[in-house]
């Protein structure tokens, strides 16, 4: 009996040793192929969680790693805190359990070939809480960043602020902030990879303050844990709550990419923002600037050809046109408007802020993206979108194709025309070159919110106008039906626009652009490195962008430069 009893607890070990229970689905994994899927369930697609160490192994590239000075960093028990156990003995089972000093380490590496500096978070330690070790790492982190000019990636992994420190830790949040703040002042990238889970005063601090913020798939994330949340208001929670995929369609996160994809991605972000030397454009220009090169069509010809559904859209000409274009999300504060992307991409070799209206290439997604009419958190990603290019000195791009904002009672509740008001306000002052290029629709402020631009062009068969012609018509003439009398009147056709000086530009295209994609990109690429070519000369952009529209309508020419 005892052999047997012997022998059953050995294969018991054993079988705890070579298979591993998912949390999530509670199917066995094989160890080793658990292992080799990065601790991915091939079930499921549950995320295990994994050590700081594995989490450097897996994006760095390999040997590239360098620690950082450590050895005087040095916790510390200032509140002789005691619970059920001593301070002392706590951090001495965590450190006997995971072998490392506390809950985070920093250090430098190559991703991709890019050397970054690096801060990693360890959950296994104390659950990965802040204390003064953890926030002194990530603020070392950070000044090796700013000295060495180097982009900072955090790794996070926490439950939150450590309660055995007491205000100390609490004012580790602080710290982090304002040195995460100098590597923004200093215009270096911020990278935050958010982890299952991360929580409280982390969540609260740097983990949130990354120029892009990253999670993995079913990671939790938030301030308050849900227990806590669902205790305090005494309520149900809604299914998925905290989760990344909650905070993504929440505008929170700017993606949720599986762990065998992130080093992918974020070598794909850290080439977007590499130093570039300026790129140089000498393919034979393509924009028309004689309106008497152009065919003249009557108005409600052209914006029949503007509205085709087979027209492209701006993910179809990042696609094409764009050398390469990875999608950002999130206003920060409510939602994710599917009506508006963007994202940085590289044009002829130069990186871009790319950002445009998006209707969709069929009906189930022209509804799900509002047929290109976006909601304010659209227009608040926009100008997220552009301090960011301002930031890194990136140029920015936009594609216009809209009938209008989305005029909808939600969208007025959450401040439609504050959201437009502030993007024309801060295009207007950024100190990068702006190509706008009108290629379908161009409807109202909604269009305008991405119109201020050095260079505004407009594809030959689109309209630009300050309301769409039903809308005038029914408001001037009593009756929709007078629309194609609007649209001769208000004049809002690529020749006339250019006679008005309204646009600078238009860029020619085949019959339409519907029937050859493939040219109306070339023409699209070429208008575009063309002009971004010409600004890079310009020596005060924002002053000359403010002479532009100064000159619109009436207005003394003499006070023009004292006021620019």
């Amino acid at each position: 009996m005892t052999e047997l009893l012997e022998g059953v607890s050995r294969r018991h070990t054993d079988q705890e040793t070579t298979w591993v229970k998912c949390p999530s689905c509670s199917e066995y994994q094989y160890k080793r192929r658990l292992e080799r899927n990065l601790r991915v369930c091939a079930g499921c697609g549950h995320h295990l969680r994994i050590t700081a160490a594995r989490r450097l192994a897996i994006l760095l590239d390999e040997n590239s790693w360098e620690s950082g000075d450590h050895e005087d960093i040095e916790t510390e028990d200032i509140l002789e805190f005691r619970d059920r156990k001593t301070y002392r003995q706590r951090l001495d089972e965590a450190r006997r359990k995971t072998g490392a000093h506390d809950a985070a380490v920093f250090g430098s590496g190559t991703l991709a070939g890019h050397r970054i500096a690096v801060a990693a978070m360890e959950f296994g330690f104390m659950g990965g809480s802040m204390g003064s070790a953890v926030g002194e790492v990530v603020t070392r982190a950070a000044e090796f960043a700013v000295a060495e000019r180097l982009p900072l990636l955090l790794s996070c992994a926490s439950g939150g602020a450590r309660m055995q420190e007491g205000g100390i830790s609490l004012m580790q949040m602080a710290k982090t902030s304002q040195a995460i703040a100098r590597m923004h002042e200093e215009g270096l990238l911020v990278l935050c990879l958010l982890t299952d889970p991360t929580f409280g005063g982390v969540t609260a601090s740097f983990a949130m303050l990354g120029d892009i913020l990253v999670a993995e798939p079913g990671a939790l994330i938030g301030f308050a844990g849900p227990n806590v949340i669902r205790q305090t208001i005494n309520a149900d929670l809604p299914p998925g709550f905290q989760t990344a995929e909650f905070l993504l369609e929440r505008g929170m996160l700017d993606a949720v990419v599986p762990r065998p994809q992130l080093r992918s991605y974020l070598a794909k972000v850290l080439t977007a923002h590499a130093v570039h030397a300026p790129a140089g454009y000498d393919a034979a220009p393509v924009i028309r600037t004689d309106p008497d090169q152009l065919t003249a069509r009557p108005p409600e010809a052209v914006i029949k050809i503007a509205r085709d559904r087979a027209r492209p859209t701006t993910l179809g000409f990042a696609a094409v046109a764009f050398d390469s274009f990875f999608e950002l999300r999130g206003d920060r504060l409510f939602g994710d408007s599917a009506a508006l992307v963007g994202g940085p991409a590289i044009i002829a070799g130069r990186p871009v802020m790319l950002i445009g209206h998006e209707k969709g290439s069929d009906t189930k997604e022209s509804i799900a993206r509002n047929f290109g009419m976006p909601e304010p958190e659209g227009y608040r990603k926009a100008l997220r979108l552009m301090r960011h290019a301002a930031k890194f000195g990136m140029p920015i791009v936009t594609l216009i194709d809209t009938p209008g904002a989305y005029p909808g009672l939600g969208a007025e509740e959450r401040g439609q025309a504050g959201a437009i008001a502030q993007a024309i306000m801060e295009s207007s002052r950024l100190p990068v070159p702006i190509v706008a290029v009108v290629t379908g629709e161009g409807g109202s402020g909604g269009a305008l919110a991405l119109g201020v631009a050095d260079r505004v062009l407009m594809f030959e068969n689109s309209y630009y106008s300050v309301i769409s012609p039903e809308g005038c018509a029914a408001i001037l003439w009593g009756d929709r039906g007078a629309a194609a009398q609007a649209a001769h009147a208000m004049r809002i056709t690529a020749p006339e626009l250019l006679r008005l000086g309204v646009v600078d530009g238009v860029v020619p295209e085949p019959e339409t652009a519907s029937d050859d994609v493939v040219t109306a990109a070339a023409n699209l690429r070429a208008a575009v490195a063309g002009a971004l070519a010409e600004l890079s000369a310009t020596p005060d952009l924002v002053a000359a962008r403010y002479r532009k529209f100064r000159r619109f309508g009436i207005g003394s020419p003499s006070m023009i430069g004292a006021q620019s």
